[in-house]
Formats: structure tokens, sequence, C-alpha cells
């Protein structure tokens, strides 16, 4: 209720159309319409998930200028605040350290 009051005959945004699919399809896998310990274990920790290798892949598609899957010393200071604000990267307390990569 806080983020969508639902009025009486009022449209539902697509937003919370969106999301109860996504409860339906992927979050309520025994389908009896709520999430128990163990549906909120698989949304919050999938086991088929790499989330280093996931947050890696976004930081090289968002700051990877011309595309060619390698990033240079210019790129990931043009993109300084997305490396620093990256878990990927410490917070950005990795990037304090000498890298023969970069």
């Amino acid at each position: 209720a806080d983020m969508f009051a639902n009025e009486e005959g009022g449209p539902e945004p697509d937003w919370v159309r969106t999301e109860r699919e996504q409860f339906a399809d992927f979050r309520d896998l025994n389908k009896d319409g709520k999430m128990d310990k163990e549906e909120i274990q698989h949304w919050i920790l999938p086991q088929d998930y790499d989330h280093a290798l996931a947050e890696a892949r976004h930081l090289v598609y968002e700051s990877d200028v011309d595309k060619d899957q390698k990033l240079t010393k210019e790129e990931v200071l043009d993109n300084w605040n997305m490396f620093v604000g990256s878990q990927a990267t410490n917070y950005g307390e990795d990037l304090t350290r000498n890298h023969d990569e970069l």
C-alpha cells in the first residue's frame, strides 16, 4: 500500500501487473499464494546465478565504450563512479591497489 494504493475502479499500473506476474511465475514456486522460507531463499540467493560474474559483465558493458571487451584505464576513469559504487571492486577499495591489467 505504500507504493500503490489500489483505488476501486482505478487502473492498475503496468509495474504492479508485472510484479504480480513475476510472483506467480517465478517466486511462488509451490503456487500457494505466499512465499515460504525456501522460496525467499531461492529469490534472494538463487543457486544458478553468479552475482560476481553478473556485476563484472555489467561493469564491462557499461564502461567499454569501443566494445572490444577490454577496459582501458581511460574507460575505467571515465566511469569511476560506477566502479566505486560496485561491490565487485569492494566499493572502490580495490581500485587503489596496483593492477597490471590496467
